[in-house]
């Protein structure tokens, strides 16, 4: 079954066309970082104006891409939840205006789950596993038992890692997106230059796996404004660098140790990463040292941030299952703390 993906919920517009929940024809992603550039992080209205541009572009060119019609098609899923609300409202009301031009079913999709699901997309099969998703608004461990199936094992108390990342990057003036520049500027400091704390740093067994970065932004502002004497001076550009090594070294240890915990606990020696964070190059490679004998995997990163292709491939095995959306499906932004 061949499955259009419609990915809004916050600055990339996307749409993707998968086949039977596995091979990805096309996936097709519109950023938006030039837009939200001069403002330094993501404004919702300029988000919600610029998918309602570029969507029917953006699908045509999936469409395209795959060398596929609309009648060859046997269903569309949608993000639906959680997001920025007039986001995903333009790609919701888009699903929906497709399949009934098109007479086709449509499911709506989990955000988040969508993330969970792009490990298996990329290949990845072990069932159960640990699934961690970190990005700009989430961070999430799971345990996966199949495709959309999945049991909370912590969460962020508080600011998500990716969120941190941004935060950390925009005290240091490193510019937007904010990860990104944050992981280039750490490339050439060093991580121990200052001592970051770290929430439960010595992870014991029955701890909780709950996540929090607060204190941690907290820490890296006030080190700063000892730094530069309350901002009359400006850091060094070495300082700079050791900052910011020593900031994204806090934030993978403590995402590293809390999947490694999680692995020990459920007793499922297998682990997958994905969302936005899941592309940092030290995470992957901490994570990777400290491993032992737990399985780990990456999705590649274009799978990682937000795309359609996982969200196609999810939505595959919903409608496999004979899941279908009615007309009143509606868009639910806030992200659910689960107990």
């Amino acid at each position: 079954m061949l499955v259009l993906g419609i990915e809004s919920s916050c600055d990339e517009t996307a749409a993707a066309i998968v086949a039977d929940g596995r091979t990805v024809r096309s996936n097709i992603v519109a950023s938006q970082h030039d837009l939200h550039r001069p403002f330094g992080g993501v404004v919702p209205e300029v988000a919600s104006r610029a998918h309602a541009e570029r969507i029917t572009a953006v699908t045509e060119e999936a469409l395209s891409e795959a060398g596929v019609k609309p009648s060859e098609l046997g269903g569309i899923a949608v993000v639906n939840q959680p997001g920025l609300v007039g986001a995903l409202l333009v790609g919701l009301s888009g699903a929906k205006g497709l399949a009934l031009a098109w007479n086709l079913p449509y499911v709506g999709v989990d955000h988040i789950l969508a993330h969970v699901y792009a490990a298996t997309l990329a290949g990845f099969d072990a069932f159960p596993h640990v699934s961690l998703v970190a990005s700009g608004g989430h961070t999430c461990l799971y345990l996966a038992s199949g495709p959309g199936e999945v049991k909370i094992l912590g969460q962020t108390a508080d600011d998500a890692a990716g969120e941190a990342f941004d935060k950390g990057a925009k005290l240091l003036g490193l510019g937007f997106p904010g990860g990104p520049a944050l992981s280039r500027c750490a490339e050439t400091g060093n991580p121990a230059a200052v001592a970051f704390p770290r929430s439960n740093p010595n992870q014991k067994p029955g701890d909780s796996l709950d996540f929090s970065f607060s204190g941690l932004k907290t820490a890296l502002y006030y080190h700063l404004r000892e730094r530069t004497e309350n901002g009359a001076r400006e850091i060094t550009d070495e300082e700079r660098a050791d900052v910011a090594a020593s900031f994204q070294e806090a934030i993978c240890e403590i995402l590293t140790e809390k999947l490694l915990a999680a692995c020990r606990a459920t007793g499922h020696p297998a682990l997958a990463i994905g969302g936005g964070v899941a592309c940092n190059g030290r995470l992957r490679e901490m994570l990777t040292d400290r491993a032992g004998d737990v399985r780990v995997f990456f999705p590649p990163p274009a799978l990682c941030a937000d795309n359609a292709a996982m969200v196609a491939g999810l939505g595959h095995h919903f409608l496999e299952r004979g899941e279908r959306a009615d007309w009143s499906l509606d868009v639910d932004p806030t992200p659910k703390r689960l107990n």
